[in-house]
């Protein structure tokens, strides 16, 4: 079994309210799943957002924590809300209604990784589902509550970067013949879960670093973006999205010859990004 639900970098001293994420990047499989899956040590890491960690592993020095994953994706997804359980993967569980997610198989304990490859032949126990639930979704999201309330005791404010990575395929359907596709996608739940300002802000760093940015399509954000965006109390949660093809090799799952050069180029979007949060660019938060 993974050792932790979680791992988190701190800054040495936090000057912004700007809390860093990565919930599937987590590669610690455990022996007693890889045995039970239908799937290889490689196939199983399809859905994982591979180095999205070390891409952004910079953010202490700008003076933001950063949490990640320490269990993968394909185990329990940290994206999830606990109640979305598959039926046609645990027992017990009746249908709840249509849920896109659940029905695809991405569910709070995943059924499938990418392209629909199933993980497992038959169902698993509902408590092995609450297990997973338990030991690992639990304490990743009362760590990362505990860092946004510090941030909103601190500032009067917290914005939340939650960090994904998405196949370079992803953008097939929304790619534009003539023009340069996006590179990331920015995902506020069409302006419920970030003030546009804060969202702007955002795209302005990945942009001034030269990368092409959109917004919501197609992905919007999932249960992190929408269960912790509440811009009303001055907490924001913006999903970042970032085209796989540019720092790794997908089929191979290995960083590729871009991998330095990119991880470079998302420190200087860390540092603007937390610029966004430093007590000075809100003076309310004092009053």
């Amino acid at each position: 079994m993974p050792q932790r639900a979680f791992h988190i970098k701190h800054p040495e001293k936090r000057t912004t309210s700007v809390v860093f994420a990565s919930p599937h990047s987590g590669r610690n499989y455990p022996q007693s799943f890889l045995r039970k899956t239908l799937l290889g040590e490689h196939s199983v890491r399809s859905s994982e957002d591979a180095f999205v960690d070390q891409l952004f592993d910079c953010v202490p020095q700008y003076g933001a924590p950063l949490i990640m994953a320490g269990v993968p994706r394909a185990y329990v997804d940290l994206n999830r809300s606990p109640d979305e359980l598959d039926p046609a993967l645990i027992e017990g569980v009746r249908s709840a209604g249509h849920n896109p997610r659940i029905a695809s198989g991405l569910g709070v304990i995943p059924r499938v990784v990418a392209n629909g490859k199933a993980i497992y032949n038959g169902k698993i126990s509902m408590l092995e589902a609450n297990r997973r639930i338990e030991t690992y979704w639990r304490p990743y999201h009362a760590a990362l509550r505990l860092q946004l309330d510090n941030a909103h005791r601190e500032f009067g404010q917290a914005v939340l970067v939650d960090c994904h990575s998405m196949p370079h395929e992803a953008m097939d359907s929304v790619a534009r013949t003539g023009v340069r596709r996006p590179d990331v996608v920015l995902g506020d739940r069409f302006g419920a879960a970030a003030h546009e300002s804060i969202v702007d802000r955002v795209e302005a760093a990945f942009a001034d670093a030269g990368l092409i940015v959109t917004r919501n399509t197609p992905f919007a954000g999932a249960f992190v973006t929408q269960h912790y965006g509440r811009p009303a109390r001055e907490q924001h949660a913006v999903q970042v999205e970032i085209d796989r093809a540019l720092y790794m090799d997908e089929k191979s799952i290995c960083p590729n010859e871009n991998f330095d050069a990119f991880r470079e180029l998302i420190e200087r979007v860390v540092a603007g990004v937390a610029e966004i949060g430093r007590a000075s660019e809100y003076p309310l938060a004092a009053e």
